[in-house]
C-alpha cells in the first residue's frame, strides 16, 4: 500500500482555459467511429442552455447512471455548477455539434481535484451518440489535461450495474474496486 504525500507537495495544478472562453481557449476537432466530425472544448456560462437541453434529452437510465440516482428537471444551481466552472482547478469538456442548423451538445466530460492531488471524473454522452466513441475521446482529452496539471490520480464513481462504464475504464486502464461505503456502486481508479 502506498502512502499519498501531504496535500502541500503535491505541484499546484496549472490553469488551462482563459476566463471567460475565448478563440484562445484550447478546442479539438475529432472524427466518430461513424464519420462525424465534434467540437471539443471547455464548457462555459455561455453553455447553459445546452446542458440544460443535454440533461433533459438524457433517457431516465442515462440520468440515473450519471447523477447515481434520479432526478427530475435540473435546477437553475445545478446547471450553474455543470457551466460555471473554476479552470484554476477543475475542468468540463464539452463535445458539440451542429444539427438542423443549430448547436448541441452531445457529451461532457468533467473532473474536480481534490486536497489530496487527486481527481473525480465523470462522463456523459447523449443516448443517440453513444457506442461511437465519444466518450473515449472525451476521457483522453480529460486524462491528458490531469496529467499535463500534475495530477496524480483519476477516480470515477460509478453503480456496480454500469457496463459501459465499466468496459469505458477497462479500455482507459483503470483499476476496479468495489466501493467500501456502499456494495451498489464501484471505483474506477487511474495513476495518471
Amino acid at each position: 500500500m502506498t502512502t499519498k504525500p501531504p496535500s502541500s507537495e503535491v505541484p499546484a495544478p496549472q490553469a488551462l482555459a482563459p476566463r471567460p472562453l475565448s478563440p484562445e481557449s484550447p478546442h479539438w476537432v475529432e472524427v466518430l467511429s461513424d464519420g462525424t466530425h465534434v467540437l471539443i472544448r471547455p464548457i462555459g456560462k455561455a453553455d447553459a442552455g445546452l446542458e440544460r437541453d443535454f440533461i433533459r434529452r438524457l433517457s431516465p437510465q442515462s440520468r440515473r447512471l450519471r447523477f447515481l440516482g434520479q432526478i427530475g428537471e435540473p435546477s437553475a444551481e445545478l446547471i450553474r455548477r455543470l457551466t460555471d466552472i473554476d479552470y484554476e482547478h477543475d475542468m468540463a469538456l464539452v463535445a458539440l455539434l451542429h444539427r438542423d442548423g443549430a448547436k448541441q451538445e452531445v457529451g461532457v466530460a468533467r473532473y474536480g481535484v481534490s486536497a489530496d492531488g487527486s481527481c473525480e471524473c465523470a462522463v456523459t454522452v447523449s443516448d443517440e451518440w453513444q457506442n461511437r466513441g465519444l466518450a473515449t475521446v472525451l476521457m483522453t482529452h480529460l486524462i491528458a489535461i490531469a496529467r499535463d496539471r500534475g495530477i496524480r490520480e483519476m477516480v470515477s464513481i460509478d453503480l456496480a450495474e454500469n457496463g459501459a462504464m465499466r468496459d469505458l475504464a477497462a479500455g482507459l486502464g483503470f483499476r476496479r474496486e468495489p466501493d467500501p461505503d456502499d456494495a451498489m456502486q464501484v471505483i474506477h481508479r487511474l495513476t495518471l
